[in-house]
């Protein structure tokens, strides 16, 4: 995949989508990011068709006549804006919030039947449900080569399914699938390796992964870089192209005793492209403060161009400012910096 430049619109949910179908708001919406210098955008979260799948009202699915045919039109406007797209493939495994369809919910799937409390909610995955499980993953897979989008990413972060396998706080499985950092990036790497089979060799597989979990801002998967090369060895072999690493703040070490970020490690121990993410472009404060829009810095560009320009990563992803303002990326490109808009909530109730 070539890109224009090194900016990444990341996966944030908008609970746009009727009946799981993207419409023509979302088209116009990612393709306006993308005609103001976005060079890849990544998708919200997409649900893919699995039976134990279910999502709040408005999240997209990424199977089914009706929606996939909402996102080809979506993959044609971006493509006409001069932008590459890719959709987040995502199961939330046993992870349910209120308000999740459909009603009743469906059965629960997650590697040991725990939830992200440590309570026991459900049984543990059987060979049966990890590999429909898979399935699930390879025919959306599948369908975005179809539809045209120029590659996938799978998410394996924040305490959903592929997440739940490599946090040992959800995973206590006793076979291959439970013990140390590699035995739990086993499902992850067959969910990668089955893709990788059925597109074929030159499209690209993005791998979201993120120690923090939405219930958890303090959870850690793993605790050392040694740890952190076991869990991403079996990714990478079975055919991760870039790593998308998910933090609250990009430039914090990742590790004790340390200076490098969580990104710089994995781009290090892999050696491949690696996509930064958390609060680019919002002030040194609380994360939450960040979100609900109490932060007040608009730009922050220096910090990112001084870890670009280390190598500690390849691209970077700016997710609220870019909500919030649609041309953040091209109005960085051109030094117009003092026009730059700071991230407000209000930009969360509509697609601007």
């Amino acid at each position: 995949m070539t890109l224009d430049n090194r900016v990444v619109y990341p996966p944030m949910t908008r609970q746009a989508s009727p009946d799981g179908i993207p419409g023509p708001d979302v088209a116009d919406y990612y393709a306006r990011r993308a005609a103001n210098g976005v060079g890849l955008v990544i998708t919200e979260g997409t649900l893919i068709g699995h039976s134990s799948v279910s999502g709040p009202a408005g999240i997209p699915r990424f199977h089914g006549e009706q929606p996939l045919a909402g996102w080809a039109h979506v993959v044609d406007e971006v493509h006409r804006a001069g932008g590459r797209i890719v959709p987040q493939l995502w199961h939330p495994g046993i992870y349910r919030d209120t308000g999740y369809e459909p009603e009743p919910p469906a059965r629960q799937v997650g590697p040991s039947g725990l939830d992200l409390h440590g309570e026991q909610v459900g049984e543990p995955a059987t060979d049966t449900d990890i590999t429909e499980a898979v399935e699930a993953h390879v025919r959306a897979a599948v369908d975005a080569q179809r539809l045209g989008f120029d590659g996938v990413e799978l998410h394996g972060a924040h305490g959903f399914l592929i997440d739940q396998f490599l946090w040992p706080a959800t995973n206590r499985r006793t076979d291959g699938y439970g013990g140390g950092p590699a035995a739990r990036a086993r499902f992850g790497a067959e969910v990668v390796a089955a893709v990788r089979q059925a597109t074929g060799p030159h499209f690209p597989i993005i791998f979201r992964f993120s120690q923090w979990k939405v219930t958890d801002y303090t959870a850690r998967v793993v605790e050392t870089p040694g740890e952190l090369d076991r869990l991403l060895a079996p990714l990478t072999e079975a055919g991760v192209d870039a790593y998308h690493v998910s933090t609250r703040r990009f430039w914090l070490p990742g590790f004790e005793g340390s200076d490098l970020s969580l990104a710089a490690w994995t781009k290090q121990l892999t050696g491949k492209p690696v996509i930064a993410v958390g609060s680019v472009g919002l002030a040194d404060s609380d994360f939450q403060e960040a979100f609900e829009g109490r932060a007040t810095e608009a730009a922050g560009v220096t910090r990112v161009v001084e870890a670009l320009d280390r190598g500690d990563f390849d691209l970077v992803a700016a997710g609220r400012v870019l909500l919030s303002d649609p041309e953040w990326a091209a109005k960085v490109r051109d030094n117009r910096t003092a026009e730059l808009r700071p991230f407000d909530p209000e930009s969360l109730k509509s697609l601007v």
